[in-house]
């Protein structure tokens, strides 16, 4: 199974409502499996919030500039989503780690669940849901550190180019779905 990828030139900002079933195809013609990225800001309304967590905390989500990704996949439960989820917040933190200059030098940064940290410092947000047809992950990390509610890491500390950092991960992400899809398709059963 092939996993489409699109880096969208165009910036605009993340709401929360884009975290639907057949957004890639719908606003951007990608049908199937696949993973889009994008350069905007976010701002996410309560109406859109998707975690109870941050629903409860009545948490504020929002930065002036980062890098979105939205994976799609399609008939999988919530527990697969969140396993991608956790896949690509893996793969993220060790391209930042193996990439990263500036404040990375000399320190690590490490994965929590779903986040990326640099000490303190959040790199990352994502939450992973599920439609009718499709289990979905938002991912994102900040290009900036303007316009955050909380201590944050951004791609500009660590020297990162954000559309080479999205080409990288979807590219390393597609790799790994493809791979994991062939791994599933050459076992015989057991009795």
């Amino acid at each position: 199974m092939r996993m489409e990828t699109s880096f969208i030139e165009k910036k605009f900002a993340y709401d929360g409502s884009q975290l639907r079933s057949l957004f890639a195809y719908l606003d951007h013609g990608i049908l199937g499996p696949s993973i889009v990225s994008w350069v905007g800001a976010c701002s996410i309304p309560f109406d859109h919030m998707v975690d109870g967590e941050d629903l409860l905390e009545k948490a504020v989500i929002q930065s002036d500039e980062m890098l979105h990704f939205i994976i799609e996949v399609f008939d999988r439960d919530l527990f697969s989503g969140v396993a991608l989820q956790r896949l690509f917040a893996s793969i993220a933190k060790d391209y930042v780690q193996t990439h990263g200059k500036g404040l990375l030098t000399g320190k690590s940064v490490r994965r929590d669940g779903d986040d990326i940290y640099l000490d303190t410092k959040k790199l990352s947000i994502s939450i992973a849901t599920r439609s009718p047809v499709s289990v979905m992950v938002h991912f994102a990390m900040n290009v900036t550190n303007k316009g955050t509610p909380v201590e944050t890491l951004s791609l500009q500390d660590l020297q990162l180019d954000p559309v080479r950092v999205a080409e990288d991960l979807m590219s390393l992400f597609r790799r790994e779905f493809e791979s994991i899809t062939i791994a599933t398709q050459k076992v015989r059963p057991v009795p």
